[in-house]
């Protein structure tokens, strides 16, 4: 059996929040493949301080199994939206304000989790022959942790999302830059392997290790897969009158501030034509002039509505009743819900970057800052509905397929 060391911190402090993140949702994945390898002896550890403190597995999996949030609020959540949506009256739109984020808290956060990292601390040597995996860019910028591991004959193995705060730092907080710079740096110099979740993050990777000098790690490139439910063509969501979604944590990058401009400029163009926008996600970083917009501006109050901490279920209907997903960010690693999109079959209008001509070929492309173009394809997408064919993602059996192989991992059948 292979002895995997795979790395549950960022599971394990974000334990109480309500809305799993895009990365949260692959390390919970990676997780629950993980406990099925029959050939792999699972080891969850919490990185502390750069050292490494294995739990039980049972922990672990009470941590995979929990619920994220109470149904009666995601149920209540959900209601409010279906019936503004269905309904004909356009008085104030929904506004969801997000719980705090546990990773928001320094102070308490950090301590809290080193107590419980203290009472789930389960002593134990791994091998040599032993792997590091870490899908979750936690951790990585804690000292020597990977050059530790790398001495004790452990092989790190990483998964990249992004290399944003370096290429776009603009988008990001002034301490992201520099954390992110560290665990990129801890990459480069250790990894046994890195696992890219595009091409154009791969060529980001590849690109900040030749401006540094240094050698290149091997890179396997591999699409992430998909919740099933959004695979399985749910229900739509029906609505009375037409709306496009928009999903994704509401922060700078995402240009949602040039969402809501053209909202405003389509309402004074349409009148009560207009459609409504639907913002899916919680606010993030530095939201604060995109949340004065939502809440001063009378079309955008009337208009938008914002809703965070929707199950996957919800989500997949939401997505599927829409005019169309837009995605008008200025950068991105992988932008799930553009995939999530394509399989269900919803139009896609999107920024015009590397990342989406990777993986949107579907969509329709457009600089993220013409305003006309996207005015336009709104418009026409507001009257026209073609519902595009459904895109078949590689699924996450594929994506293991690949990343088991690339790990060494002897195939697993089908029917396993």
């Amino acid at each position: 059996m292979v002895p995997v060391l795979f790395d549950a911190t960022r599971l394990f402090m974000r334990a109480s929040r309500g809305s799993p993140t895009g990365i949260d949702r692959v390390t919970e994945a990676y997780g629950r493949w993980l406990l099925t390898r029959e050939d792999v002896e699972l080891i969850p550890i919490c990185s502390w301080g750069g050292l490494v403190s294995p739990m039980s597995v049972g922990r672990f999996k009470r941590i995979l199994g929990r619920e994220r949030r109470p149904a009666a609020a995601a149920g209540r959540d959900w209601a409010r939206l279906v019936a503004a949506l269905g309904g004909s009256d356009l008085g104030m739109a929904l506004r969801a304000p997000p719980p705090s984020d546990p990773l928001a808290r320094p102070g308490p956060r950090w301590a809290a989790y080193a107590a419980r990292t203290l009472a789930d601390w389960r002593p134990r040597r791994h091998g040599p022959d032993a792997l590091y995996l870490n899908v979750s860019h936690f951790g990585l910028e804690q000292p020597g942790l990977l050059e530790r591991l790398t001495k004790r004959g452990v092989r790190p193995v990483v998964m990249i999302h992004d290399l944003i705060p370096i290429t776009h730092p603009e988008y990001c907080s002034a301490s992201a830059r520099g954390w992110h710079a560290r665990r990129i740096e801890a990459v480069l110099g250790y990894a046994s392997l890195v696992i890219a979740n595009s091409a154009s993050t791969a060529a980001d990777l590849i690109a900040h290790a030749r401006t540094r000098g240094g050698p290149v790690p091997p890179i396997r490139v591999v699409p992430l897969g998909l919740e099933p439910t959004f695979l399985d063509q749910p229900a739509a969501l029906a609505s009375a009158r037409p709306y496009f979604v928009c999903v994704g944590t509401i922060e700078p990058r995402k240009n949602l501030a040039f969402l809501l401009t053209l909202w405003r400029r389509l309402a004074e163009r349409l009148g009560e034509a207009t459609p409504m926008l639907v913002l899916a996600g919680h606010r993030g970083w530095e939201a604060e002039a995109i949340i004065d917009h939502l809440e001063r501006s009378p079309p955008v109050r009337r208009l938008v509505h914002e809703v965070g901490g929707l199950e996957d279920g919800q989500l997949a209907r939401l997505i599927g009743g829409a005019n169309a997903l837009l995605a008008p960010s200025f950068s991105e690693g992988y932008d799930l819900p553009v995939a999530e999109a394509a399989a269900l079959g919803t139009p896609v209008i999107a920024s015009d970057i590397a990342a989406h001509r990777e993986l949107a070929g579907h969509a329709q492309l457009l600089d993220p800052v013409d305003g006309p173009a996207w005015l336009a394809a709104i418009e026409a997408a507001t009257v026209q509905r073609p519902r595009p064919r459904p895109v078949t993602p590689l699924g996450w059996p594929g994506h293991f397929a690949i990343v088991g192989e690339a790990l060494g991992f002897p195939p697993v059948s089908p029917a396993a």
